[in-house]
């Protein structure tokens, strides 16, 4: 089956949050559904059962693939978490690689109904994403509110995880736009669609918890890369880049500013994303080198020619 040119998801957080409140209108637990725009050979809906006992029914989008690729990459998305969004990404994912995106605990399609607030029960609940193949290994990937998530599944799950990716990580701190958003949510919590309402009550909560994360990280012995947007408003880069010097790891955590690049880089040309991600994943042979492109001016994500490690 031929793939046809998809539908543009919406983009930028006001566009986002209306796609919600139209969803939410209409019954629909994706704002638009992948299938709309992309064959089952290419991106499906799937879904599994949590971990840790709590009978949750998890949906996610993945990539299908006759034969298991070598690396298998597991994105936890952030709040709230959509991983729809993702779809554009996993379509341009090479035929050697293999993708699973989930709808964390409370969101979308995933069960259950109530906010799950801790971060160590999601950790929990999603644990099974990271079943591989035979010989497969696993590139976890935490977005957002989802990279202290992933921190702890990788920590939680020894020999599973070959790497760790922090990608526009939350750690606490919010930036102008999204203390805007939290204030504005907070108020009108009630009248807001359940997965807007989610992620205020997850991100206003988290900060207490990020002990867990950060002991996690100081645990690990796998290798650890940080991927922030250096206009992140939503994120502060300077947030991000104090947990990687203030955390004491077995390993140094590699950081890698993306100049121009804003919280939502699974928006910009899926590539780019793609290049930054095969970037943190360890290439025998000689020595490769992953440069940032240059872009037109309106979305221009690069990375320096030297990442700074903290």
């Amino acid at each position: 089956m031929e793939v046809g040119v998809p539908r543009k998801r919406p983009k930028g957080v006001l566009a986002m949050g209306w796609a919600a409140v139209e969803a939410a209108a209409k019954g629909r637990t994706e704002h638009a559904p992948t299938s709309a725009d992309y064959p089952e050979t290419v991106v499906r809906r799937t879904s599994f059962l949590a971990g840790g006992g709590h009978g949750w029914r998890i949906s996610a989008i993945e990539t299908p693939r006759e034969t298991p690729p070598p690396w298998k990459i597991v994105v936890i998305t952030g709040a709230p978490s959509w991983a729809e969004y993702w779809a554009e990404t996993l379509a341009e994912l090479p035929p050697d690689r293999e993708m699973i995106v989930v709808d964390r605990p409370g969101y979308a399609a995933s069960e259950p109904l109530h906010p799950v607030t801790d971060i160590r029960v999601q950790a929990e609940a999603l644990a099974p994403v990271l079943k591989a193949a035979r010989g497969q290994k696993v590139l976890l990937v935490g977005q957002s509110y989802g990279a202290a998530i992933a921190s702890i599944m990788a920590d939680q799950n020894p020999g599973k995880v070959a790497g760790l990716v922090l990608l526009s990580g939350f750690f606490g701190e919010a930036g102008p736009t999204a203390r805007w958003l939290l204030d504005l949510g907070g108020k009108a919590l009630r009248m807001i669609p359940k997965d807007l309402r989610h992620a205020v009550i997850e991100v206003t909560g988290q900060k207490p918890q990020l002990r867990h994360a950060k002991r996690a990280l100081g645990r690990l012995n796998i290798p650890i890369h940080m991927i922030h947007g250096d206009k992140d408003d939503f994120a502060p880069l300077e947030v991000a880049e104090r947990l990687a010097e203030e955390t004491v790891t077995r390993r140094p955590i590699r950081v890698v500013r993306t100049e121009g690049a804003d919280h939502f880089l699974n928006d910009g040309p899926a590539e780019i994303l793609l290049e930054a991600i095969e970037s943190c994943i360890p290439h025998k042979g000689p020595a490769w080198t992953f440069r940032w492109p240059k872009l037109p001016a309106l979305w221009a994500p690069r990375l320096p020619t030297t990442a700074s490690a903290a």
